[in-house]
């Protein structure tokens, strides 16, 4: 009797297992703000982000599909500098994520749950936490950091001009 009791935990739980790693996370749920929390090169030690590393990545994810990403770094001053990479939109339909345009491959990046997910960007291993507990304020700083970077055509124009003649 006990050994049929320990196969149909061992069943159960193989059961409950599968049926975890199955369960769908709604696209909605990247709506957001996140962080990177780790980062790992092929080959090499994983790195933790945050303030032992003083370094860090955002990425604002907008319900009308607006993306922006930058860089978060801590000076040896104790000085945050925030490094905007991009600004524009994404995608994300029944796990099909894209990005500024730019198709993923599937399983580059994947919703793990509601508060997770982990991404491939070349040969770099992310993991990535919703943001839950940042400020709107720092939200909107960093996203408007981004949306600055993109200059306006007619500004490169005049720079080119004036500046490099």
């Amino acid at each position: 009797m006990k050994r049929v009791m320990l196969v149909m935990a061992v069943v159960l739980m193989s059961a409950l297992q599968v049926e975890a790693q199955t369960t769908k996370v709604a696209d909605k749920e990247l709506h957001g703000a996140w962080l990177m929390q780790s980062m790992q090169f092929e080959g090499e030690k994983k790195t933790v982000c945050g303030k032992e590393s003083g370094y860090s990545q955002f990425k604002y994810y907008g319900a009308d599909g607006e993306y922006a990403c930058a860089q978060l770094a801590l000076t040896k001053t104790g000085k945050v500098v925030v490094m905007p990479h991009e600004y524009g939109t994404y995608t994300f339909k029944n796990g099909v994520y894209t990005e500024m345009g730019r198709s993923v491959k599937d399983g580059d990046m994947v919703l793990l749950d509601k508060n997770t997910f982990k991404g491939r960007w070349m040969n770099r291993h992310d993991i990535w936490k919703k943001a839950t507990t940042l400020p709107d304020k720092v939200v909107k700083y960093i996203v408007d950091c981004c949306k600055t970077k993109e200059m306006p055509s007619d500004i490169q124009q005049l720079i080119k001009q004036n500046v490099f003649k």
